[in-house]
C-alpha cells in the first residue's frame, strides 16, 4: 500500500513512494487536489492583513484591494466589501484547478444588490471558467463553460438584504449544475459535460472581473461599462472541488447559522442633525454611509444645508444630488427638481446627473443674514462620457449654468439659473418635479393616493392621482394656464413651485395606483456611482427618484448676453389655497412708492422676490415709504434691497408703530466693493396699503 499524507498549511497531497524513500527522493503533484472531504480553498478573513487575506487551506496570501472594512463574521470576524471598489485576487498561476466537480459556497449579508450579476467567487474567462453570482434582485447563479455555451442555473428565490445568508453552487459534469440557498436547492440545470477551465484568469472574489454595465439601463448609448463589487459582507468563502451534497450543505448551514443579524446599520440619507434651526445657510459634511462616503476625495464643508426658524424644514445641497437642492421634511422626505438638461441620440442625457464625482457641480454660499440667504450652485451639463454640452471648438468652452437660490425666512426660495445666449441650443428641459425613496421606501411612503394639486391664479384647481388603469392622456378638466403645483407628500411640511404667468406645464395626469408599493423608478440618480443614463430601480435596497411629473417649461427672459429663468419654491404645513395670494404677492407684485426721504425707489426685480432701492445720502439715511398692496396684489412679506445704504442699523415702524428686530422684521448688512447694502425683511401679510419708516438708529 502506498502511504498518502496531507499537508494542511499547504493545501497539496505528497506521496512518498516506498522505493523511492530509500534513495531519499518524493514527488509532489498539482496545488489544489485535497484529500476528500477536505476543502481546496478556504476564505474566512479572520485575522487579515492590511493588503491580503489568506486562504487557510494553502496558507496564500491572496491580495485585497479597494475600499473595506473587518465586521464581525458568522464565525470570527468577516469582510464587508464597499459595492464599489473590494477585490479580492488569487493569481491565475496560483489559482486551484478544478475539473469535473466542484461546489462553491460562501455566507452573504447583502446590503443592497449589485449594479448587475457580480461573482462571489469566479475564475472565468469569455469562453472557459466558472462563477457563483448573485444578480441585481438578488438570485443566486452558478454557472459554468462547458461544451460551446455557459450553461447557468438561477435560484427561484432572492436572497434577502441586511440578513447572513448562505449561498453555494454545485457542478457535476454527470448532473449539471444546482444552487442552494441556506442550504436547501433553489434551483437546478441537468446536462452531462465537463467544464472547460480558465488556466489564465485569476480567481476573484466579491467583484467583477472586468467592468460591466448595470442592468435595467433605459439607453444604451448614454451608458458605459463600470467597475463594482458587491455590497456585502463575505464570511467563510469555500471552495471544494468535489460535487457536495445537498445533506453536506444543510449541515454546513446549519453549524454556523448565525443569531446575531449581520453589522449592516440602516442607510438614511442625510439632511443635517435634527431638531428645528435658526435661518441661515450653514456649510457641512454630510454623512450616509461608510461605503459611499470613503469614495469621496473631499476636504471638510462640501455640503450646504440651509434651515429656517423653529422649523424643521431645511433645504440640502448634498454631493449624493449632485448639489441640485432638495427640500427636506420634518421626517426626512425628500422633494427634488431637474436641473437644466440636453441630450442627444448618441451620448444620452447631458445634464447634472451624470457629474458623478461633481467635477463640475460645485456649491457656495454667497449672503448670509437674519433677512436673507443666497446660495450659489454653478454647473455643466455634461454626458455618461463626461462630455460637455455643445462645445466651442476654438475655445473649448461648453455650456454652464448658474442657479442662484435667494432663501426667506417664510420657508421659500427663489430659484434663478442664468447661461450664456446660445450655449444651450435645442432639445432641452428645465425642470421636473422629483420626490427621492430612501432605501427600505416605497412609493408610496413618499407621496399619497392624490399626489399633487395644481391651479392657476384665478384659483382655479384640479388634482391628480394613483388610480387603477389611469388613462394615458387625461380626461380631467385642467384650469387655463396653471402655474401652482404642491405635492402631496407624507408628511405636514408639503413643497411646492410657483411659475411665472405664460409657461407651460405638461404631463398632467393621474398615475398608475400599482407605482404606490414599488421602489422609486430610477437608481442612476441620485447617489449612483454607475456611468449610466436611466436605470430601472426593481428593488428598495437603493435610493431612487421617482414622479418626475409635472414638467413646466418656463418664460425665458433675455438680460444682455445672458438667458434667466425664475421660480418660487418652498415647503410649508398651510393649505393649498395660501399659495395663491403668495403667488400674486411675487408675480403681481404691490408698488413701492417713496413718499419722502434720502431713498429712491429703483425696481422689483420678482427674480429675487425684492424691492431694489438706492440711497441718495451717506451716513445715516432715512426714508417714508407705502407699499400699495391690494386684493390682487397683496402683501405677503416683503424684502427690500437698499444698495449703498451703509453700516447704520435702522428703526423700523409699520403703519405709525415701532417694531423689535427680529418680531416683524429682520435687517442683514452686505458688504460690497461698492459699500455696505441693507436687506430688510418684513414679515407681513397685508391686502391694503402699508406704511413703512426707515428713521436713523444706531450703528
Amino acid at each position: 500500500m502506498i502511504p498518502i499524507l496531507f499537508d494542511l498549511k499547504r493545501g497539496v497531497r505528497t506521496i512518498p513512494i516506498l522505493i523511492a524513500l530509500a534513495l531519499s527522493i518524493s514527488l509532489t503533484v498539482s496545488v489544489g487536489i485535497c484529500e476528500e472531504g477536505k476543502p481546496t480553498a478556504r476564505w474566512t478573513f479572520d485575522g487579515k492583513t492590511v493588503e491580503t487575506v489568506e486562504d487557510e487551506v494553502s496558507g496564500a496570501a491572496d491580495s485585497i484591494a479597494g475600499n473595506f472594512r473587518v465586521v464581525t463574521g458568522v464565525s470570527g470576524e468577516a469582510l464587508k466589501f464597499d459595492g464599489y471598489t473590494t477585490v479580492v485576487t488569487r493569481k491565475a498561476s496560483e489559482a486551484p484547478e478544478l475539473s469535473t466537480s466542484f461546489t462553491l459556497q460562501a455566507w452573504v449579508a447583502l446590503a443592497a444588490y449589485p449594479w448587475n450579476w457580480c461573482p462571489v467567487m469566479s475564475r472565468s474567462a469569455e469562453n472557459a471558467g466558472y462563477a457563483l453570482e448573485i444578480g441585481p434582485d438578488g438570485e443566486l447563479a452558478v454557472k459554468v463553460f462547458s461544451g460551446s455555451a455557459w450553461r447557468t442555473c438561477i435560484s427561484r428565490t432572492k436572497i434577502p438584504f441586511r440578513a447572513w445568508t448562505h449561498v453555494a453552487g454545485v457542478f457535476d459534469s454527470e448532473r449539471g449544475l444546482a444552487v442552494f440557498i441556506d442550504g436547501r436547492e433553489q434551483g437546478r440545470l441537468e446536462f452531462q459535460g465537463s467544464m472547460i477551465p480558465a488556466r489564465r484568469a485569476d480567481l476573484v472574489i466579491g467583484s467583477v472581473p472586468q467592468p460591466a454595465e448595470p442592468a435595467y439601463i433605459h439607453r444604451e448609448h448614454g451608458t458605459l461599462p463600470g467597475w463594482y463589487s458587491l455590497d456585502a459582507i463575505l464570511d467563510e468563502v469555500t471552495l471544494h472541488g468535489r460535487a457536495l451534497s445537498a445533506g453536506d450543505l444543510r449541515k454546513t448551514y446549519a453549524a454556523l447559522m448565525p443569531e446575531a443579524p449581520p453589522d449592516i446599520p440602516p442607510r438614511v440619507l442625510p439632511s443635517g442633525p435634527g431638531g428645528p434651526g435658526r435661518f441661515g445657510a450653514y456649510y457641512a459634511h454630510l454623512k450616509y454611509y461608510w461605503e459611499w462616503d470613503d469614495l469621496w476625495r473631499i476636504a471638510d464643508h462640501p455640503d450646504v444645508v440651509v434651515q429656517f426658524e423653529d422649523s424643521l424644514v431645511r433645504v440640502v445641497f448634498w454631493r449624493g444630488t449632485r448639489y441640485s437642492p432638495a427640500w427636506v421634511t420634518e421626517n426626512n422626505l425628500w422633494m427634488a427638481d431637474q436641473s437644466v438638461e440636453a441630450w442627444d441620440d448618441k451620448e444620452g442625457c447631458f445634464e447634472h446627473m451624470q457629474d458623478r464625482h461633481c467635477r463640475y457641480s460645485h456649491v457656495r454660499i454667497v449672503e448670509n443674514t437674519p433677512a436673507r440667504v443666497v446660495v450659489h450652485w454653478r454647473y455643466a451639463p455634461v454626458s455618461a462620457y463626461d462630455n460637455h454640452w455643445r462645445v466651442d471648438p476654438r475655445t473649448g468652452w461648453g455650456c454652464w449654468v448658474d442657479e442662484y437660490y435667494y432663501f426667506y425666512p417664510d420657508q421659500t426660495g427663489i430659484r434663478k439659473y442664468t447661461w450664456e445666449k446660445g450655449s444651450l441650443g435645442r432639445p432641452r428641459q428645465f425642470q421636473e418635479s422629483i420626490p427621492l425613496t430612501g432605501p427600505g421606501q416605497v412609493q408610496g411612503d413618499v407621496v399619497n393616493g392624490q399626489y399633487v394639486t395644481i391651479a392657476n391664479l384665478r384659483g382655479e384647481k384640479q388634482m391628480f392621482h394613483y388610480i387603477e388603469n389611469p388613462p394615458r392622456k387625461t380626461d380631467k378638466l385642467i384650469p387655463e394656464d396653471p402655474m401652482i403645483q404642491m405635492h402631496n407628500l407624507k408628511a405636514a411640511n408639503k413643497p411646492f413651485i410657483i411659475f411665472e404667468p405664460g409657461g407651460e406645464m405638461h404631463y398632467l395626469r393621474d398615475m398608475n395606483i400599482s407605482a404606490l408599493s414599488r421602489p422609486g423608478s430610477c437608481s442612476h440618480w441620485p447617489i449612483g456611482q454607475m456611468c449610466c443614463d436611466g436605470r430601472t430601480q426593481r428593488t428598495t435596497d437603493r435610493a431612487a427618484s421617482f414622479l418626475g411629473f409635472p414638467i413646466t417649461d418656463p418664460v425665458i427672459h433675455e438680460d444682455g448676453d445672458r438667458h434667466w429663468v425664475s421660480s418660487l419654491y418652498g415647503m410649508h404645513d398651510k393649505p393649498f389655497e395660501r399659495l395663491l395670494p403668495l403667488a400674486k404677492s411675487w408675480i403681481r407684485a404691490p408698488d413701492l412708492r417713496v413718499v419722502s426721504g434720502d431713498l429712491e425707489a429703483s425696481h422689483y426685480d420678482f427674480s429675487q422676490r425684492a424691492y431694489v432701492l438706492n440711497s441718495k445720502k451717506a451716513g445715516r439715511p432715512s426714508a417714508e415709504l407705502v407699499l400699495e398692496a391690494g386684493p390682487e396684489s397683496p402683501m405677503m412679506n416683503a424684502c427690500l434691497k437698499i444698495a449703498r445704504w451703509g453700516e447704520s442699523t435702522p428703526r423700523v415702524a409699520i403703519d405709525g408703530t415701532l417694531l423689535e428686530q427680529g418680531e416683524g422684521y429682520r435687517l442683514g448688512h452686505i458688504r460690497t466693493l461698492e459699500g455696505t447694502d441693507l436687506l430688510l425683511w418684513l414679515s407681513r401679510e397685508s391686502h391694503t396699503p402699508v406704511r413703512i419708516t426707515l428713521s436713523q438708529g444706531t450703528d
